[in-house]
């Protein structure tokens, strides 16, 4: 059983800004009820921007800590199949980010790009003082959409676009405040690459939205805005990544990453990083943070990461009945109540051995 999400979100604020962090965490508690006054008075243990953005900009931290609690959720939904799922489970997840492997490189990713889009969306929803919609004044035209009656149609900026520079900028000035200090450390260039590559990963790929004007439905003028990608494409995008991340070494002057390998392109702005090979996470360890997969439940027809052979390491599965409780005949009442019943409904399952 994973913990409460107070305790997800609580853990990945410890874990990611080690002994800077706890206070925070504590002052926070639910983030459904998150005070920025009480947040600021116990965060006594953070030092430099995060102390600055604290005290100065409580209602940021607010953000964050909302934006930390979307990537907690979606690396769990993005590893759900695998034999690391993301578990938030504290003796276990811990390690995990001590070592400098793949899966490190995406927590830190989707951590930051959590953070900056948060952030983000608080401004665009009008949550935040310090932000409001994107400034438009001085872009180019947003190229025309497709489909009838467009053509030649005017155009502006208008409605109320992400101010995506102001999340990133925000969540770059918190979640890399701490690795700046070692900057010529090795694990600190990557933990900072893999942040930016989350929060390029929504800053990268926004889409422009627009909205027709006119009399019986016409289109004679187009208001645009620019909205970012829904974290879910962020996660999935992210997710491959992950899957193509580069294995990396520190150069001589201790600055620099170097590709580990032959004829490999250096990674981009955009690309994983990790310098360490992660454990087959098949049987638990607490040294490396394997919570094994016994008693995973598999897909024993499935050929991918989600199918018994490869979820279970070759141990092999056994299936099991299970009886569980579901709404059924489900009917609205006038007015605004739906009555259930609930049905027994047998399910088949298949769990590693």
């Amino acid at each position: 059983m994973l913990p409460s999400s107070r305790t997800q979100l609580g853990l990945f604020f410890i874990l990611l800004c080690p002994a800077n962090i706890i206070g925070l965490w504590w002052a926070v508690g639910s983030p459904l009820v998150m005070d920025p006054n009480s947040i600021c008075r116990k965060t006594k243990r953070l030092a430099g921007k995060q102390a600055e953005l604290c005290q100065l900009e409580p209602e940021i931290v607010q953000e964050v800590a909302k934006g930390t609690k979307l990537g907690v959720r979606e690396c769990q939904y993005q590893f759900r199949f695998r034999r690391w799922n993301c578990t938030s489970h504290s003796k276990y997840f811990g390690k995990i980010l001590q070592q400098d492997i793949r899966e490190t490189a995406f927590v830190y990713a989707i951590t930051a790009a959590g953070v900056s889009h948060a952030i983000t969306q608080a401004c665009s929803m009008g949550e935040l003082l310090q932000c409001g919609c994107e400034l438009t004044r001085s872009r180019a035209p947003p190229s025309p959409t497709a489909g009838p009656g467009t053509e030649g149609t005017a155009w502006e900026w208008g409605g109320c676009g992400d101010d995506v520079q102001f999340g990133y900028e925000k969540s770059q000035q918190f979640m890399d405040a701490k690795s700046k200090k070692g900057k010529n450390d090795i694990r600190a260039l990557i933990d900072l690459h893999n942040n930016e590559a989350g929060r390029l990963a929504v800053r990268s790929y926004m889409r422009t939205e627009c909205k027709c004007h006119g009399l019986s439905g016409s289109c004679t003028l187009r208001t645009c805005w620019r909205k970012m990608p829904h974290f879910r494409e962020v996660g999935d995008r992210l997710l491959e990544r992950f899957n193509g991340a580069f294995k990396v070494m520190g150069g001589n002057d201790g600055k620099t990453l170097i590709p580990v390998g032959d004829n490999i392109k250096p990674p981009d702005k955009q690309d994983l990083i990790y310098s360490a090979d992660s454990p087959d996470f098949c049987s638990a360890n607490r040294k490396t943070g394997s919570l094994g997969t016994r008693g995973r439940i598999c897909n024993s027809t499935a050929m991918d990461t989600s199918g018994c052979d490869l979820l279970c390491c070759g141990r092999g599965h056994r299936d099991e009945t299970v009886v569980l409780e579901e709404n059924c005949l489900c009917r609205f009442h006038w007015c605004c109540v739906v009555q259930c019943r609930k049905c027994s409904v047998r399910q088949e399952l298949s769990l590693c051995i």
